[in-house]
C-alpha cells in the first residue's frame, strides 16, 4: 500500500478537482479528504455515509463548584485569560492543564470536548474518509492523523494498493499531518505571483519531511512567463513537473455538475490529467 497526497501552497489551485479525477482513474484505492477545515471533495464523490463519529481533539478546564474555594490562584496562573471569577471562558481555554496543576483543592479537571465529526463512506470509486472540524476548533492536525489511521487500517484489511489524500492548502499543521510518512506528494500550483511564492514554501516543507515531490502547473497558459520560471525552478531543484493543465471553463462546468472532470468530458484537459496520473504511477513508483 502506497500513499499519495495532493497539496497546494494556496487555495483555489484545482487540487480537489484533480483528486476527484484521480479517484475516478484509480482502482483498489481508498480516498481521504484531509482538508478538514473546509472539506468539499464529498460534493463531487457523492458518498453514501456508513458511519459518523464524534471527534474529541482537545480538552478544556472544568471547575467543580463544590470543591472550589474561589481562591483565584488558577486565574493568576492562566496565561490565556480563560478564567474570570472562578468561571471558565471555554472559548479561550487551551486545555494546557496549568489551572488543574496549581489548584490547591483539586477542584479543576480537564474534560474532552467534541471538536468535529469523522465520516466513513463509500463511493462509486471506493471507500472514502473525510472530516468536518467545527468552526474555531484548533485540532485539525489531530483529525487528519485520525482519518489517515482509519484509512490505513482499512487498506490493510482490504489489501488496497493506494491511499489517495486530498490535503489542505498552505504549510500548517493539517498539511504536516497529511504528508508525514507519505510516499509521494503532488503540489498543484498556478502561474500567479502568489502561486509561485507559496509553491516555494510547500517545496521546503516536503523536502524537510523527506517526501518525494512532483509538481503540476494548473492553468499554465494564463501566464507563460511565470510558468517558465516555475519550470526552471523545479528543474534546478530536481523536481519532476508531472504535467501542465491548460485553462478551460469546462472544468467549472464539471464542478457545477458535481462530477470529476475526467467523467464529464474528453478533451485536452482530461488528456493531460490522465497523463499526469500515469506519470505519478510510473515515475512516482506507485505501481
Amino acid at each position: 500500500m502506497k500513499e499519495l497526497v495532493i497539496i497546494s501552497g494556496k487555495g483555489g489551485t484545482g487540487k480537489t478537482t484533480l483528486v476527484a479525477s484521480f479517484a475516478s482513474l484509480s482502482s483498489n484505492t481508498i480516498t481521504c479528504d484531509c482538508d478538514v477545515d473546509a472539506a468539499n471533495l464529498f460534493l463531487i464523490l457523492a458518498p453514501e455515509v456508513e458511519k459518523e463519529e464524534e471527534f474529541s481533539g482537545q480538552k478544556i478546564a472544568f471547575i467543580d463548584e463544590n470543591k472550589c474555594t474561589e481562591c483565584n490562584i488558577c486565574e493568576e496562573y492562566c496565561r490565556f485569560d480563560a478564567i474570570d471569577n472562578s468561571r471558565i471562558k471555554e472559548i479561550k481555554c487551551e486545555g494546557c492543564g496549568v489551572c488543574e496543576f496549581v489548584c490547591p483543592t483539586g477542584a479543576i479537571s480537564l474534560k474532552d470536548v467534541v471538536t468535529g465529526r469523522i465520516i466513513t463512506a463509500n463511493t462509486k470509486y471506493g471507500p472514502f474518509f473525510y472530516g468536518h472540524l467545527y468552526p474555531g476548533a484548533g485540532t485539525s492536525g489531530r483529525m487528519v492523523t485520525e482519518i489517515r489511521k482509519k484509512a490505513s487500517a482499512l487498506s490493510r484489511k482490504n489489501d488496497s494498493d493506494l491511499i489517495l489524500i486530498d490535503g489542505s492548502p498552505g504549510i500548517g499543521c493539517p498539511v504536516i499531518a497529511s504528508i508525514t510518512g507519505a510516499d509521494l506528494a503532488l503540489i498543484v500550483t498556478e502561474p500567479t505571483l502568489s502561486g509561485e511564492h507559496d509553491l516555494e514554501r510547500v517545496i521546503k516543507l516536503t523536502r524537510h519531511f523527506n517526501v518525494r515531490t512532483f509538481v503540476c502547473i494548473n492553468k499554465f497558459d494564463i501566464n507563460p512567463e511565470i510558468t517558465e520560471r516555475i519550470e526552471r525552478r523545479c528543474k534546478n531543484e530536481d523536481i519532476i513537473i508531472a504535467g501542465k493543465i491548460p485553462y478551460d471553463r469546462v472544468v467549472t462546468k464539471a464542478i457545477i455538475e458535481a462530477k470529476p472532470v475526467v467523467d464529464f468530458v474528453d478533451n485536452e484537459v482530461t488528456d493531460e490529467i490522465k497523463k499526469i496520473w500515469d506519470i505519478l504511477l510510473r515515475e512516482g513508483s506507485l505501481l
